[in-house]
């Protein structure tokens, strides 16, 4: 009668492939900064402190918006797509966000990156109830020019066009927190 020879668990090839897995995470963090050896995209990755990059999208109503057009307000710029679920999951709170400060020195401009544009992006809006503006980008531009890893990203930009804050992923943004921050932002003055 034969025993049975199973080998215990090799500790030297779980110590290597936690190293493994381990060295691609570190790989992965450095992909993510422009000025990486490692960037091959060579993307910019858009950070706190800097100019935030200048875009031309049209509207929904076809009337081409700039960001620039918004100097003199804070801007929160939102990055979705429809068929996001993280995307869908905030734009109620994004919506009572508005309806908080839209009477303010505040804009916020969704930039959809939806392929099939206003055919999938004005149902979305009606059906949420979303009434402020939604750009189109169905070339998905401000990707690369905003350096973004998925969507939702957000950028909150200053009066002065500078990016003040920078979120990836879906948040509740109706937060009493999040009103006094950007409250805060819109009376500073410049």
């Amino acid at each position: 009668m034969e025993k049975n020879k199973t080998k215990p668990p090799n500790r030297a090839r779980a110590v290597v492939l936690f190293l493994m897995i381990a060295l691609l995470l570190v790989v992965l963090i450095l992909l993510q900064e422009k000025d990486s050896f490692l960037n091959l995209s060579h993307r910019n990755r858009v950070k706190v402190g800097i100019q935030a990059p200048e875009f031309t999208f049209p509207g929904l109503d076809g009337k081409v918006v700039r960001l620039t057009d918004y100097r003199g307000k804070v801007v929160f710029l939102n990055i979705w797509a429809t068929w996001c679920p993280p995307c869908r999951e905030e734009m109620p709170s994004i919506r009572t966000l508005y309806q908080e400060l839209k009477d303010e020195d505040f804009e916020i401009l969704a930039v959809s990156i939806d392929a099939l544009g206003a055919k999938a992006v004005d149902p979305f809006m009606k059906k949420y109830k979303l009434s402020f503006p939604a750009l189109l980008d169905t070339g998905a531009s401000i990707q690369n020019l905003y350096g973004t890893t998925g969507v939702p990203e957000t950028f909150i930009i200053d009066k002065k066009g500078i990016v003040v804050k920078k979120t990836l992923g879906a948040r509740d943004w109706a937060t009493p927190e999040t009103t006094r921050f950007l409250r805060k932002l819109v009376s500073k003055i410049e």
